[in-house]
């Protein structure tokens, strides 16, 4: 498995394709030897289950949502939800909501690429450093291990922070890389453990945080950019 951050905007756009899709990726998009296309055969095609990492945390943080995994396309979308009880078929409307809401609830959306799926993107889990595998082994290993890539944007606090804390109290950073010493005037971000999620966005009261384009963190993985990039040629 290899992963790649995408904010909310972007995990939207390719959860609401209604042509079939076959692009390259190159590696400034997702730099694994293992991930290099997007391919979705059906794209209205959708399956929704129950993330096996909360299924097997013993105190996840939070109990619900546990329906948090989101297959596109077929073949692996049907065979999914056909050979495995923990999924069911959605819609890509059910799927937008299901990705706003986890949104909300501070999730961080990571798109998935398997070398037994035809090396291809095949789902969307939306997860926590508290329960997701893969961001507690990032985590742990401090980046060592090539498993996660940016979503190709890097957060920022602008002037209008306050050094309230609530990205603090609130966790807002699945990834440690916010820190607020006593007395500072606001909030930092640590530029190199940032993987641009974008949680802290939406956790922050005064609007101090935002995320910007950053082209040291890969390309976003914008489905729309990368059709009209492919047809640019």
């Amino acid at each position: 498995y290899n992963a790649k951050v995408v904010k909310l905007q972007d995990a939207i756009k390719l959860f609401t394709q209604k042509h079939d899709i076959n692009i390259p990726l190159s590696e400034t998009v997702v730099p694994f030897k293992q991930a290099k296309h997007i391919i979705m055969n059906n794209p209205e095609s959708v399956s929704v289950g129950t993330c096996p990492c909360r299924m097997v945390s013993q105190a996840p943080c939070l109990e619900e949502p546990m329906e948090v995994c989101l297959f596109v396309g077929d073949p692996f979308a049907a065979f999914l939800r056909d050979q495995n009880q923990k999924f069911r078929e959605s819609s890509q409307e059910e799927a937008v909501k299901i990705l706003e809401d986890c949104h909300k609830k501070g999730l961080v959306h990571t798109a998935w690429f398997k070398k037994d799926l035809g090396s291809s993107f095949a789902m969307i889990c939306n997860c926590c450093e508290c329960c997701c595998l893969g961001i507690r082994m990032w985590n742990l290993l401090d980046g060592s291990v090539p498993i996660l890539a940016p979503s190709g944007y890097v957060a920022e606090v602008n002037e209008a922070c306050i050094a309230c804390g609530t990205c603090i109290e609130e966790k807002a950073c699945h990834f440690h890389a916010i820190s607020l010493e006593e007395g500072a005037e606001k909030a930092v971000i640590d530029f190199e453990k940032c993987m641009g999620c974008g949680v802290c966005e939406n956790v922050c009261p005064e609007g101090a945080i935002h995320l910007r384009r950053e082209p040291s963190k890969g390309d976003p993985l914008d489905i729309e950019v990368l059709k009209e990039q492919q047809k640019a040629g």
